[in-house]
């Protein structure tokens, strides 16, 4: 029993005894980084929280890109494009650039 206690004698189990606790700490450590990655994309811990994530940029257009388009392609005029984008405005709440505000 003395010479366990006594790693300088030549008998104890050496400095090996350390591997087991630093292999399950690089286990611990691994599986809280995996964890901790896989919640800050779900709006988790250290994430965005701003409820579901929703890309409207990506799925569909924006409502002035489509009334820009529609004017571009010839299907509504001058005049009911000005009172569209009028009524967008209204609703959406963006200014519109030329104005002084």
């Amino acid at each position: 029993m003395f010479e366990l206690a006594e790693p300088w004698t030549g008998g104890g189990p050496g400095p090996w005894i350390l591997f087991v606790p630093v292999l399950w700490a690089l286990v611990v450590v691994g599986v809280v980084t995996l964890l901790r990655r896989t919640a800050r994309g779900r709006g988790g811990p250290g994430g965005q929280i701003r409820g579901p994530q929703y890309s409207a940029r990506t799925d569909t257009p924006s409502p002035l890109a489509v009334l820009g388009r529609r004017f571009a392609a010839g299907e509504i005029d001058e005049e009911e494009y000005w009172r569209r984008l009028s009524v967008l405005e209204e609703h959406f709440g963006a200014g519109s650039k030329g104005s002084a505000a």
